[in-house]
């Protein structure tokens, strides 16, 4: 009889022991990322800017057209110091794509995700008024020139 009752005790405390280490582990665990200043160079952006933002900081500036599936427009004008226009958009947080075997796949501009496997449409890239002969990711920054993105089928 003793043995039991010895028993239970010592499964119950190991049992408050294993409940107190779950929680100081999970405590442990939170994300300790501390917040950050919003700077417009880090991507800290919040997504979507407004028509007529001024982004960035730098010597080149380009202004920058996105335009989604529905025909809203969103200008904006980039200063920066990147070399492409696919860098300074990344840069800034508002164009996010992946590599691809042609260079960078642009998934979404300004929080707006185009996905051609899904939708059927995509992100073109416009130099200009021309279609862009060259990738985002490839193209170099020429100062004053205007951008756009649209969304396409």
């Amino acid at each position: 009889m003793k043995q039991t009752r010895f028993t239970r005790w010592l499964s119950f405390i190991l049992c408050m022991a294993l409940i107190a280490a779950m929680a100081l582990f999970t405590t442990g665990c939170k994300d300790n990322e501390t917040e950050k200043p919003a700077d417009a160079n880090a991507g800290d952006l919040a997504l979507p800017v407004e028509d007529g933002a001024e982004l960035g900081e730098g010597k080149l500036s380009f202004s920058l057209l996105i335009a989604d599936k529905d025909g809203n427009e969103t200008n904006v004008t980039v200063h920066t110091d990147e070399k492409t226009v696919g860098d300074a958009l990344t840069s800034l947080g508002i164009l996010e794509g992946e590599e691809g075997p042609y260079g960078l796949y642009i998934k979404s501009v300004n929080g707006i995700a185009a996905d051609y496997d899904k939708d059927g449409v995509y992100w073109a890239f416009y130099v200009g008024e021309e279609y862009a002969s060259t990738g985002v990711d490839m193209t170099d920054i020429e100062d004053g020139a205007s951008y756009a993105l649209k969304v396409e089928k």
